[in-house]
């Protein structure tokens, strides 16, 4: 299972939740505490949000305790809106285009989770990919092509509720295409999506065991969604429940709602 990181609020350094506090993604790179493995040293990624519509990239392959660059840009880059991503391959290849967040656009996505047997379903559910978002498919995982299904579902005048709607949707059409694969589906995943206003973090799984997802503030400048708690101050942190989606809107209000996955 990978570890992240959303902000939405005041510009701060991104450093200031990726390195820097007690329990930060670099620590959880190696020491994670609410997860399968306590070792997520398959790759890391960083998405923020700048003057420019479309987001910053940055990816590479090493674990996130052993890349300088990551601390160094993390202590320069200064954002009002960003993603943070430590990965553990759950199967695919621990390669540049696999790691997270992914991007098409203005939209930046990131997942921690997996789909049961998607060798099995993978090439069914490419083949519902479009010429235009096929093209965009650069890597091998689940949660690249659970991001392109979803973003052609919606659009691509997607409008806010289009995308919540369009999550839902795709989870239930992986659903069914693991019935009609022959295989029990399972489907477990938190996610986070930004079109660089707003992020939508997710909360969902079709049996009993979900995923961490907690809600909390950096200070008094913003919002945070994080995989585990970046600190020990618990009254902090809030576990957003199972089966939810939370919007933070683009003047900081949090709106928390049920996530409906008709399969």
């Amino acid at each position: 299972m990978c570890r992240w990181v959303a902000y939405r609020g005041n510009p701060v350094f991104v450093s200031d939740l990726v390195t820097s506090p007690s329990n930060s993604l670099i620590v959880q790179s190696h020491a994670a505490q609410e997860c399968k493995s306590r070792i997520n040293g398959d790759g890391f990624g960083l998405a923020w949000y700048g003057e420019r519509e479309e987001p910053g990239l940055y990816r590479d392959v090493l674990p996130a305790w052993s890349d300088c660059n990551l601390r160094s840009l993390t202590s320069q880059i200064r954002s009002p809106l960003f993603m943070a991503h430590i990965r553990a391959s759950t199967g695919s290849a621990t390669s540049r285009q696999n790691c997270h967040p992914f991007a098409s656009g203005k939209w930046s996505f990131m997942h921690n989770g997996q789909i049961g047997n998607f060798d099995r379903i993978r090439r069914p559910l490419e083949g519902l990919l479009n010429d235009h978002f096929y093209a965009q498919r650069a890597g091998s995982t689940d949660s690249e092509l659970l991001f392109l299904l979803m973003l052609q579902r919606a659009g691509e005048e997607a409008g806010k509720s289009d995308m919540v709607q369009a999550m839902g949707e795709t989870v239930a059409t992986i659903i069914s295409t693991c019935r009609q694969s022959g295989v029990e589906p399972l489907v477990r995943l938190t996610a986070a999506l930004s079109d660089g206003h707003n992020i939508f973090g997710f909360r969902y799984s079709n049996d009993n065991t979900c995923p961490s997802l907690y809600l909390g503030t950096n200070g008094d400048s913003g919002v945070c969604l994080v995989s585990e708690p970046l600190d020990g101050e618990s009254e902090r942190w809030r576990s957003v429940p199972p089966g939810s989606v939370v919007h933070i809107t683009s003047d900081g209000r949090i709106n928390i709602c049920g996530f409906e996955v008709r399969a």
